[in-house]
């Protein structure tokens, strides 16, 4: 599990409203001033139109432009200015029923279909297919003639027509998530299904139909000015569509009678994406991933920090004196946040591990742990970046090197093995090809010598049937096996530095001993350097040869594991021990007044 500590030299500010971070963006910002000015000429149009639309003149049939008539006039003597105004509002508005018709009946029975299924899925999904099959164009005008030249009708009917856009994007988001465990944890707590949704799976198609909302908010622009352009609209309602009619019409006489019409309908399509898309990127924004590498402006320096309590090798530890494999220096973790600052979860810390020698990296959750980590590995979450220090591995600062480079190192010369099994190992593919396919393409060497390395792992590590397992998917197997299995992929090429993130978190405690008894044989016969990430000290006791100890951030103690043990010195670690409940005094009984509270 990724881990976020808070800082004290970063404090984030206020939330900032979304409307505030597309006005920050160059493209949201042009996008949504256009459409406010849109919007406005929608409302004012007809009041602010210098003349009435519907105003035929003999004399200004076709009159070009003029200080009275500033876009001149069409061919049956109307001001094109003010039929600009008055179109723009009656475009608007019909392409605005068209979607919220849409968003009606898409959105909602995407959310109920989806998260409901049954009779309802059954139904509203053979509705979908159905309305997809039909021919819009034939059906519009279909319903033209049933209803009449009316464009409010003719886009409610097109709004049902393009519902099936937003019901199955919004089904197939819902499917995927409502099964998960956090809304599962919002049934338990007692919440109703309305609530559920609209609080918890709502937000998850919440930036998809905001996109698809300015596409169809275009077509139905489009597809309206296209019926009225064709002439099946009401020639008395001024509209785009029939303005563009009236200059095509025209073409050789004014030309620019074209034009006005034609940048409405352009500019407002593209600006409805480029608005959509800007705000699309701000809701789902986490921070760009940089590249691998020091910050070229590091944030304001942390508060002063204690300094680090090193404790002298003793005998168990010195018999570990094999070159260092890992170095760690000075390093720092941090992320980028919205506002343009940085939030730093790791504060220069350093560690060294050596190789045949297993060092543990303990604290509490959200002390830094697992950022450190997976610094080292070079697999920071979206948005994390080594702010600055060094990570030398093999004589070489990884900080900095290329994304390829670093490639290179996992996999061969590092190597991982997560804390949580089952959700590591791809559903889709066997035991054996998830096994193989790392060894055929890190070793370069032929399928059939990869099964066998594959299957001497798999019986090494302990799996009583390898064969059995190696042609098994990862649902047909324990967690423990899982685990298992991942600790083999691990250690098959042969890595000189292996990191383990809580590794027995999700295990039984027979399983967890069995597991933390192999790792250690691997260790031993592989002569490996082993960082192992953890919060159980009684892990540490069984398993460790050096200790650091970690708290927000920073390393406050390290050393032996018996010295940490008999010794230790920072309050934090001190509570740390004293947390151990085995061999700690038995519970006292409870008072007569603590009785009657419960």
């Amino acid at each position: 599990m990724t881990e976020m500590v808070a800082l004290p030299i970063a404090t984030p500010s206020a939330r900032v409203s979304l409307l505030h971070r597309i006005v920050r963006n160059p493209a949201g910002l042009v996008s949504l001033g256009f459409l406010l000015v849109v919007v406005v000429v929608a409302i004012a149009g007809p009041l602010l139109a210098p003349h009435d639309p519907n105003l035929a003149s003999l004399q200004l049939i076709l009159a070009t432009p003029s200080f009275e008539h500033p876009l001149g006039a069409d061919s049956a003597g109307r001001d094109v200015l003010s039929r600009l105004l008055a179109a723009t509002q009656v475009s608007i508005a019909a392409a605005l029923i068209a979607l919220v018709v849409a968003l009606v009946f898409g959105v909602v029975g995407g959310l109920l279909a989806g998260y409901y299924g049954g009779w309802f899925d059954n139904v509203s999904s053979w509705l979908t297919a159905l309305l997809m099959a039909l021919p819009g164009v034939v059906i519009l005008l279909a319903a033209r003639a049933v209803m009449g030249p009316s464009v409010w009708l003719s886009m409610v009917v097109f709004g049902v027509l393009l519902a099936p856009a937003f019901f199955r994007l919004v089904y197939a988001a819902v499917v995927a998530v409502k099964d998960e465990l956090y809304v599962d944890a919002a049934r338990v707590s007692g919440l109703s299904d309305a609530s559920i949704i609209g609080r918890h799976i709502l937000s998850v198609v919440r930036a998809p139909v905001i996109i698809q909302s300015a596409i169809v908010m275009g077509i139905a622009i489009a597809i309206q000015s296209g019926l009225e352009f064709l002439g099946l609209g009401d020639p008395s309602v001024p509209t785009w569509g029939g303005m563009l009619n009236d200059g095509f019409a025209n073409i050789y006489r004014e030309p620019l009678l074209m034009l006005w019409p034609s940048l409405a309908i352009g500019l407002t399509c593209m600006a409805l994406v480029l608005l959509a898309n800007a705000a699309r990127d701000e809701l789902e924004r986490v921070g760009r991933r940089k590249r691998r590498g020091r910050a070229q402006s590091a944030p304001a320096p942390a508060t002063a920090a204690a300094p680090v309590i090193a404790h002298d090798d003793d005998h168990r530890s010195e018999r570990r004196v094999g070159e260092i494999v890992l170095e760690v220096r000075d390093l720092r973790v941090g992320y980028d946040q919205t506002d343009g600052s940085v939030t730093e979860v790791v504060h220069g810390i350093g560690l060294t591990v050596r190789r045949g020698e297993v060092h543990g990296l303990i604290g509490e959750s959200g002390s830094g742990k697992t950022q450190t980590a997976f610094a080292v590995l070079g697999l920071l979450p979206q948005g994390g970046r080594v702010l600055d220090g060094v990570i030398r591995f093999g004589g070489r600062d990884l900080v900095g090197l290329p994304e390829r480079e670093v490639q290179r190192l996992r996999g061969r010369r590092m190597a991982y093995i997560p804390q949580e099994p089952m959700s590591n190992l791809d559903p889709a593919f066997t035991i054996g090809s998830q096994l193989t396919e790392p060894m055929r393409i890190v070793l370069g060497i032929p399928r059939r010598e990869a099964r066998e390395r594959a299957l001497a792992l798999l019986e090494r590590v302990g799996i009583p049937n390898p064969v059995r397992t190696f042609a098994a998917y990862p649902h047909e197997i324990s967690g423990g096996m899982a685990q298992r299995v991942l600790i083999a992929g691990a250690v098959s090429c042969d890595p000189e530095l292996l990191i383990a993130d809580e590794p027995t978190t999700a295990l039984d405690v027979t399983v967890q001993a069995e597991v933390l008894e192999l790792l250690r044989d691997l260790q031993e016969e592989r002569q490996m350097g082993l960082l192992l990430v953890t919060h159980n000290f009684g892990v540490v006791a069984d398993l460790c040869d050096r200790v650091s100890v970690m708290q927000e951030g920073r390393i406050v103690e390290t050393g032996p594991v018996r010295a940490i043990f008999e010794r230790a010195e920072n309050s934090y670690t001190k509570a740390l021990l004293a947390a151990i409940l085995e061999d700690g005094p038995a519970r006292p009984p409870l008072s007569p007044r603590t009785e009657a509270v419960e």
